[in-house]
């Protein structure tokens, strides 16, 4: 496919670098020369110094020719002209745009993105899907990530490994008789600094980070299995009342009844607007920084702490607070502490501030735009290692070339793991004699190297 990015910045670097690898024709534009000289020497693709918004920069860019555009500036507004632009004057067929305010996302106001108001056909929000994101790891207490696939009927858990497992050194094909009944396989395998498709004589290792496919309905059962027993947050602490903090905790009234939820916002506006919008959350006017404001947010009596403010390093220091309070009170030693990181260096501290879970809002973007590039049937897409990886969701149509085929004759590369299978209503872990049918909902692990077999696997037509 032939596609323009436009903004250079982290989220447009890093869809420009995974889908240049993936075989597509990529051009960036961005206005900073600093950051699209960056790309020019890093990537494989073509880069353009220029406002998007130009119809001869788009020009200069091929729009004419192109698949799709993908506006990724930091601009709510420009992105919306882009693809206002695309459309009137060149027509592109896909436009996928970033939009951040809330004001724009309101549902009263969904009828203007259409053809005859804005062309926008797809609109990404990091804020929304972080918040989504977030939750899902709520629901999922000690899994590092939870993902949800086919309805929701399979998910994606990601799990750590740790003295509790009594799976340690068992070998893979052996799981099955230890737990019958637990529909769930292990698609891959981080240890130490490399990534596994483990094979069935492969075992379990401590401080493994595994990522197994489940039954949704299995997943208590399933963390258990590999050493689990954490308990859903009753008492969760949000410090930052930014979009993300006020779409989770708006979220959290919605669908977790018992949980009791705070923000700790240190606007005063800000917080007012926090007080008008949610019914069941308390809002704490104050710094987190100061330990007495934490103090009257009862953070000893939270189960798990989110620092979600725009600032990076007031999220850390945040969680370094929570650490100082644990140590001057081991009861709540067992707080869960998670901390949204724009700055991937960051990521380094993390068990050295003993932070349970660092949030990347890039590859959630990433993540949310990647399924909608996607040639074929494929439904939903998540990137694991920085994009190494996918995690897919497709359809089998009748033009698929896995159609009656049994696992083991299908031919697929080894860079490709099928994790389960939604037949109807029923969740299957497919063992080598399972044989494709018409309508299945495969989800699979693949290796970006794969992504063009996976698309032709999975091709819409035979043509």
């Amino acid at each position: 496919m032939n596609i323009i990015i436009c903004g250079a910045g982290r989220v447009g670097f890093t869809i420009a670098k995974q889908l240049s690898e993936q075989g597509h024709s990529i051009t960036v534009i961005d206005q900073s020369s600093d950051d699209i000289q960056k790309i020019d020497e890093s990537l494989d693709v073509k880069a353009i110094v220029g406002k998007a918004t130009y119809p001869s920069i788009l020009e200069k860019a091929n729009a004419s020719e192109s698949d799709m555009i993908i506006a990724v500036t930091r601009n709510d507004e420009i992105n919306m002209v882009i693809c206002q632009i695309a459309f009137s004057v060149f027509n592109i067929p896909k436009k996928i745009a970033r939009i951040r305010s809330q004001d724009y996302l309101n549902p009263k106001f969904t009828t203007v993105y259409n053809k005859e108001n804005l062309p926008i056909d797809v609109i990404i929000s990091p804020e929304l899907e972080i918040a989504k994101s977030i939750q899902r790891k709520l629901e999922a207490p000690g899994a590092l990530d939870s993902v949800p696939f086919a309805n929701n009927k399979i998910r994606l858990l990601e799990i750590l490994i740790n003295d509790n497992c009594n799976l340690i050194n068992i070998k893979l094909n052996e799981l099955t008789k230890k737990h019958p009944n637990l529909d769930a396989n292990i698609i891959g395998v981080i240890r130490g600094d490399k990534f596994l498709i483990p094979k069935k004589n492969d075992d379990i290792q401590k401080n493994d980070k595994i990522y197994v496919i489940i039954n949704s309905s299995q997943m208590s059962q399933t963390l258990e299995a590999f050493g689990h027993n954490e308990k859903i947050s009753k008492k969760i602490l949000i410090v930052g009342g930014g979009n993300i903090g006020f779409n989770l905790a708006k979220n959290l009234e919605e669908s977790l009844d018992a949980t009791r939820v705070k923000i700790v916002e240190k606007d005063k506006g800000r917080s007012e607007f926090l007080a008008n919008e949610l019914n069941n959350t308390i809002i704490i006017n104050g710094d987190a920084l100061d330990e007495e404001v934490l103090i009257e947010a009862n953070l000893e009596e939270a189960e798990t702490v989110l620092a979600l403010t725009n600032d990076d390093e007031d999220n850390l220091m945040v969680s370094v607070l929570v650490e100082k309070f644990a140590k001057d009170d081991k009861k709540i030693d067992d707080k869960r502490t998670m901390a949204l990181i724009n700055k991937p260096n960051y990521s380094l501290l993390q068990n050295s501030l003993k932070i349970d879970d660092l949030i990347d809002p890039r590859m959630n973007t990433v993540s949310s735009i990647l399924k909608h590039i996607h040639k074929g049937t494929i439904e939903t897409a998540y990137t694991i290692l920085n994009g190494e990886y996918e995690v897919i969701e497709a359809e089998i149509i009748e033009t698929s070339e896995l159609i009656n085929k049994e696992l083991k004759n299908s031919n697929l590369p080894e860079e490709i793991r099928i994790g389960a299978v939604l037949r109807e209503d029923k969740v299957i872990i497919p063992r080598s004699n399972f044989v494709f049918q018409k309508d299945d909902r495969v989800v699979f692990l693949a290796k970006k190297d794969s992504i063009s077999v996976v698309e032709n696997i999975f091709r819409i037509s035979s043509i």
